[in-house]
């Protein structure tokens, strides 16, 4: 077939607008990379920063001589395309170049007051003030406590004080938080508690957690203020709603999610809905846009209408408090729907790409963070892949239902292998699910914030809070059908390598979706070859994960093993076997993993379950062992959640028990012996440091210590009690390897080998290299599951043996 004269200049004009596009993307990429290298190596700063500047120099230098030794008055060789691009090339080098640049120095400039603040006397537990100003919203950290980001203003130390201006991460407990919500953004706190240093590339300078309530200073005041009053309003007038849909409102229309509980949080994640539980780019999308539509019915021109879309977004920002997250869901927002608004997606992409680069520049540390990047790639996606699916899928549906469709195909296809990172798995219905919630959320939206600011007049309130109750009580419905859907969430490979693979089989989809008649010929190999390579990659996976999950499990492990470290990502899960009798110590974030690993290991039923605290990286997959359980022994629960848990294993037929040191019991031939926490003890609080610590001997089992999440202080404590019997055989390191350890209770310890279950590339640094260090000074052999994945260890004729899955 001869394709026609006139189409091809349009197929060529189609690819040259898409390589104008992405012609900036160089710039936000370079900067991205910089940002990042510089905020983990900023000892590098420096150095980075004057070689790219003096680059970016050249390149300008390069720029100006050929302008200089342009032909004078022939404007055909100035004109030229050919000069032209060559101009625009050399010109994005300079802002490549400059970009980054600015944002090493960025890096540089802050640096020597965050050395400052990282170098004060710190060390050992000991015990701190911190003053500081609230810029995050207080958000769950773990199943017991509460987090949230602000800035440093004081730090006092005993009688002395010290002036600082740094970024902080806040840890506390939930019972610590003033119940009348006065620690908003803006609001100025007093922190008692401990201080530690923030692991390398955090934004936060240093990690403080609260050894008690949290001391308000002064209240959010001004426009902060009387925006965090009517947030509460809205809650309150939510309250009475029915559930789940009452929770649901407030974060849908103002990111509140304060009144989400936990069911409706996983329900929420697993059906990929969980972006609409709080405030993203698709909410400030919505208000930029009725607000243009609404000066476009005004009959204002397009400047003005421009402006007051912004203007009313900037309102809605500090509606929904002006934390660094909103602010950037707004900046994106912002640039996405002006491009689409204006008609001008193309210049959208390359404005998108200076915004990255200038937020990257502004706040460098962002170059890490999981949520900058899917919101960036959300809104890149948006502007680049939406109109080319609904174009594709129109081939074989309505067009309304294409376009319908292509939004969140985009977002999946393009986010999906980033949320590999957190969770390994992909929800398989997540784009079914986004297409029903979709027409509710805007509604949800738009009468929540109607409500919201109508909380003057409470009937009007009321009315339009039960209004907006309908749609969030959809959307909150639709999470939990597809939540409870059989194969809703199909496993996939961890780390980096299932990104890869995601990333390869959306690409071939994409390709398969978008791909033209006139390209078939061309795009055939392509798509076969990806097609293939993905689906060798995934049926490769998942026939080994059945098989190592099946019968061939047990001939992968050693059958003499007595102690299992099982690899379920940044959690705890160790299996302990005696005479066919087992524990569990601990299940994990997630029940997939947890489920496989205990397949491998042919273990359908667990006598002994020990939860040593009920953080979800130690207890996020108990409930799945509900009926499977004999007896479950565990530290003090923090909250209603915990007790939940607790109420459902039992109603599963376990035997639940509190325990405390003293504890003991019979596991097969085994002993086991409760070292921590104290009885009665309200030195520390529910949490890491009162999480249960238990020493197993005897009956097969290698003399064994499992420390929980114990900080160094609470180790030192454990060490004071005297109930150690040493030397151990074997140690689980406390909380994945943390740098908060204390040397000498580990070289009292005298263990030959110690056992690290910790997460692929985790957000935390886990295992900290001085920990490693701690463990090499006293010759302990180190196993860990991020490196060695499944982890046996047991005795042979008195000779200790480890198996490691890979590794070695």
């Amino acid at each position: 077939m001869t394709t026609p004269a006139h189409a091809v200049p349009a197929v060529a004009r189609g690819r040259r607008r898409t390589l104008r596009a992405l012609r900036t993307a160089p710039v936000a990429l370079t900067t991205w990379a910089v940002a990042g290298w510089t905020t983990i190596e900023p000892a590098a700063g420096p150095g980075v920063a004057l070689t790219l500047w003096a680059s970016a120099l050249v390149a300008l230098g390069v720029l100006a001589l050929r302008i200089a030794r342009r032909p004078r008055g022939d404007r055909d060789v100035i004109d030229s395309a050919g000069e032209r691009r060559r101009r625009i090339a050399v010109v994005l080098v300079v802002v490549t170049l400059s970009t980054a640049a600015a944002a090493a120095s960025s890096v540089v400039l802050a640096q020597p007051a965050r050395d400052a603040a990282a170098a004060l006397p710190i060390s050992g537990g000991r015990a701190v003030s911190v003053l500081v100003t609230v810029t995050g919203k207080v958000e769950r950290w773990g199943s017991d406590r509460l987090a949230f980001d602000a800035q440093a203003q004081r730090v006092a130390i005993g009688a002395q004080r010290f002036a600082v201006d740094v970024p902080v991460a806040v840890i506390l407990a939930a019972d610590d938080l003033d119940p009348g919500g006065l620690t908003d953004v803006g609001a100025v706190v007093e922190v008692g508690g401990t201080v530690r240093p923030a692991d390398p590339g955090d934004r936060a300078v240093l990690d403080v957690t609260a050894a008690g309530p949290l001391e308000v200073r002064s209240p959010p005041e001004g426009a902060v203020g009387a925006a965090a009053d009517l947030r509460t309003s809205l809650v309150a007038a939510a309250d009475g709603l029915p559930p789940p849909g009452a929770g649901l409102l407030p974060g849908l229309a103002v990111g509140d999610t304060s009144a989400v509980d936990a069911d409706l949080d996983v329900a929420m994640k697993a059906s990929s809905l969980s972006h609409l539980t709080a405030v993203s780019g698709a909410n400030c999308a919505l208000v930029v846009g009725l607000a243009f539509a609404a000066a476009s019915a005004l009959g204002l021109r397009r400047g003005l209408r421009v402006a007051a879309g912004l203007s009313v977004l900037a309102g809605f920002v500090l509606l929904v408090t002006p934390e660094p997250s909103v602010v950037r869901a707004a900046a994106m927002a912002a640039v996405a729907m002006i491009a689409v608004l204006v008609g001008r997606t193309g210049a959208g992409t390359a404005v998108v790409s200076l915004a990255v680069a200038i937020i990257l520049v502004l706040d460098p540390w962002l170059a890490g963070s999981l949520g900058f990047a899917l919101s960036t790639v959300a809104t890149a996606s948006l502007l680049l892949f939406a109109r080319p699916l609904a174009t594709g899928l129109g081939r074989w549906m309505p067009r309304p239902v294409a376009l319908a469709l292509s939004v969140p195909l985009a977002a999946q296809l393009a986010c999906g292998p980033l949320l590999v990172l957190i969770t390994p798995v992909v929800p398989l219905y997540g784009v079914v699910a986004n297409l029903l919630a979709a027409p509710a959320a805007p509604l949800a939206t738009v009468i929540g914030l109607a409500a919201c600011l109508s909380a003057p007049l409470p009937l009007v309130q009321s009315g339009l809070a039960a209004l907006a109750w309908l749609p969030a009580a959809w959307i909150a419905g639709t999470a939990q059908t597809f939540a409870a859907l059989p194969g809703n969430a199909v496993p996939w490979l961890g780390g980096w390598a299932g990104v890869a693979a995601l990333a390869l089989l959306g690409l071939a989809l994409g390709i398969v979706i978008v791909g033209r008649r006139t390209d078939a010929a061309r795009w055939h190999r392509i798509v076969s070859a990806l097609s293939a390579t993905s689906l060798a990659v995934v049926v490769g996976t998942t026939a080994g994960g059945a098989a190592l999950s099946g019968p061939v499990g047990g001939l992968t492990v050693p059958a003499a093993w007595a102690i299992a470290v099982c690899d379920v990502g940044q959690g705890d899960a160790v299996v302990v076997r005696s005479h066919e009798a087992t524990a569990l110590i601990d299940t994990g974030p997630d029940p997939t993993p947890l489920a496989v690993c205990l397949d491998r290991l042919g273990i359908a039923r667990i006598d002994l379950l020990v939860l040593t605290h009920f953080d979800l990286d130690h207890a996020g997959g108990a409930a799945s062992l509900a009926g499977r359980v004999g007896l479950v022994v565990h530290g003090p629960p923090a909250d209603a959640a915990d007790s939940r848990l607790l109420t459902d294993l039992r109603g599963g037929g376990a035997v639940v028990s509190e325990v405390h040191a003293g504890s003991r019991g019979v596991l097969g031939g085994a002993m086991w012996r409760v070292l921590w926490p104290r009885a009665g003890s309200k030195a520390f609080p529910p949490g890491n440091d009162a999480g249960v610590v238990v020493d197993i001997r005897g009956g097969g089992v290698p003399t064994s210590l499992f420390l929980a999440d114990l900080s160094g202080l609470a180790q030192r404590a454990l060490a004071r009690a005297g109930t150690l019997d040493t030397p151990y055989e074997v140690v689980k390191v406390a909380h994945h390897g943390s740098g908060d350890q204390d040397p000498a209770l580990y070289r009292t310890l005298g263990a030959a080998v110690a056992l690290i279950p910790v997460g692929l590339d985790n957000d935390y640094g886990h295992p900290r290299a001085e920990t490693l260090a701690i463990l090499s000074d006293t010759r302990m052999a180190v196993a860990r599951s991020d490196r060695n994945g499944m982890i046996c260890v047991w005795s042979a004729d008195g000779v200790l043996q480890v198996w490691r899955e890979r590794g070695g």
